[in-house]
């Protein structure tokens, strides 16, 4: 059994590197962390003291008069989350709850009133409350975050002053906050109140301090979010997933995103900002995501040579295209011919994941990131520049399916193909695994045991259910394999440079890609046997 340290190193080594990236880029933009009272909350959570699940949140929840929630501005999981635990403690029915939020000045009350009595729309808040000139983070779930409140809430105020971007202020802020929340104390004598307030405000000694010395007596929770420190120790628990840990008695962490989704979220709005009115730039989250993979694998990017390394990978990085770009994304498309419709269902295809690696055109094309799934494009591109592009993706439908009659493939069966696809799948999944550790772990099915033989029979049977069914099967059974190499890396038995011979495997001869789905299998069963024997011992 591998021990916490080495849990920890392993579940964290490509999101580092990967971090490291982007905490480059935003300390040269955003020289504020080196201001003092950032460093005091930095410093103030470094450990905790037990594990929480839901249930014990809950318990938390239910026996504080006000919670301080910490946000983390870009993350728009923050704001959904607080949206979540007003809502399930207004559920509870024993009290009535009322929310406060950093987001929208004291002086705008009026207008969030407004608002509230349905007097005005969301668009003429949103406008009166210079929200996108005065905050410019992400509208949406502060929006989802402000219909809760006014569906489950008995009420809303706003709790914040300026100046916002002096922090030599930043004190006068809190000690405004606290006052205001004691003013909704007076107002609502039996409500619990929630704050969601930027998270560096909440170290001990900034504004649960003054707020102690203004409300005497009142329970007062501190509920954080994702604290970098506290996540890092926390992966190396023996559990798949931490939900939260208690801090002490009056604190507790809740984990919804991983440091990488936060960066990159701030990241991007960095980004946005500097660009005005044009969108977000989504290709240097993914050229970050590419990069540390290849780094995990111990993949030289300038190789001059194929072999245990892809040639110049660094000439092979794919174009990014955005929301803004949708013209010419269809234009490339169409003269590879893709029909108009096909068009329309793969642009439907990423409302769901935010993202989509087309390897017919090495190209990504992203409405959102979602982490979990961009990550795992990262690994799908990766897997076919290994293979060789641009070779690979000739007579290639925008999915990594042979078109009919491509020559090139003549020699391969669908047989071949479907293995093929077991291989991708399962890098994709490792690859989005080391990168996005929290990713679902896929659902066991008990009936399916993996072996070679189990394998060979589904394949036959996908192969005679047509393209959709071989498809599916090939990428539950890739899924599978993925999150068992993952585990055997966890636990030490398998190396970065093993998983790398896996994406480098040529498998455009006939029945190659048979041979190493079978040696993969006959691997992570040989390394299952001696725990299986200790458990029956």
């Amino acid at each position: 059994m591998a021990s916490p340290t080495n849990l920890r190193s392993r579940r964290n080594a490509a999101q580092l590197q990967a971090l490291a990236g982007v905490e480059r880029e935003i300390r040269s933009q955003d020289s504020h962390n080196r201001r003092k009272y950032l460093r005091e909350f930095n410093h103030a959570f470094r450990n905790y003291e037990s594990l929480l699940d839901s249930e014990q949140v809950q318990n938390a929840l239910r026996a504080a008069d006000v919670v301080l929630i910490g946000d983390y501005h870009a993350l728009a999981a923050a704001q959904r989350y607080a949206a979540s635990m007003l809502e399930q403690r207004a559920l509870t029915g024993d009290r009535s709850v009322v929310l406060g939020v950093e987001t929208i000045f004291a002086r705008d009350q009026h207008i969030l009133d407004e608002w509230w009595r349905r007097e005005i729309d969301e668009a003429e808040l949103r406008q009166r409350i210079r929200f996108d000139l005065d905050w410019g983070y992400d509208w949406s779930p502060f929006r989802e975050l402000l219909v809760a409140a006014r569906d489950h809430a008995e009420a809303l105020y706003g709790l914040d002053c300026m100046p916002r971007e002096d922090l030599r202020k930043i004190g006068a802020r809190d000690r405004h906050a606290a006052a205001k929340i004691s003013e909704i104390r007076e107002r609502h004598p039996n409500a619990v109140i929630f704050v969601l307030f930027g998270e560096s405000h909440l170290a001990p000694g900034h504004l649960p301090r003054v707020l102690e010395k203004q409300m005497p007596g009142a329970k007062i929770l501190t509920v954080l979010q994702n604290v970098d420190a506290l996540y890092w120790r926390a992966a190396g628990e023996r559990s798949d997933k931490v939900e939260a840990v208690r801090v002490n008695d009056d604190v507790l962490c809740v984990f919804n995103a991983t440091p990488l989704e936060k960066y990159e979220s701030y990241r991007l709005f960095l980004d946005q900002w500097s660009r005005a009115d044009e969108g977000p730039d989504f290709a240097p989250t993914i050229y970050n995501l590419i990069d540390s993979l290849a780094s995990f694998l111990e993949i030289n990017r300038y190789a001059p040579h194929n072999g245990t390394q892809p040639k110049f990978l660094i000439d092979l990085l794919p174009e990014v295209h955005g929301r803004s770009s949708d013209v010419m994304l269809r234009r490339l498309l169409n003269r590879k011919g893709m029909t108009e419709t096909e068009c329309e269902s793969l642009l439907a295809s990423v409302e769901d994941r935010g993202s989509a690696y087309l390897p017919l055109i090495n190209a990504f094309y992203i409405r959102e990131i979602q982490m979990v799934h961009a990550a795992e494009d990262a690994a799908r591109f990766l897997h076919h520049a290994c293979q060789g592009l641009p070779q690979r993706l000739n007579g290639r439908k925008p999915d990594g399916t042979r078109a009919n009659g491509d020559r090139a493939g003549e020699r391969r069966t669908s047989m071949d193909d479907f293995y093929a696809h077991v291989i991708e799948h399962a890098v994709a999944d490792f690859g989005s695994r080391v990168l996005h550790p929290s990713r679902p772990v896929p659902a066991a099915d008990e009936s399916l045991q993996l072996s070679r033989a189990a394998l060979e029979k589904a394949a036959q049977t996908a192969s005679r259910g047509g393209d959709d069914k071989a498809e599916s099967a090939a990428r539950e059974w890739g899924y599978r394999i993925g999150s068992q190499i993952y585990e055997a890396y966890l636990a030490g038995k398998v190396a970065p440079s093993g998983v790398r011979r896996l994406f480098l495997a040529h498998l455009g001869e006939s029945g190659m890609a048979r041979k190493v789905c079978a040696a993969v299998i006959a691997k992570l069963r040989a390394i299952s046997r001696p725990s299986a024997r200790a458990a029956h011992a």
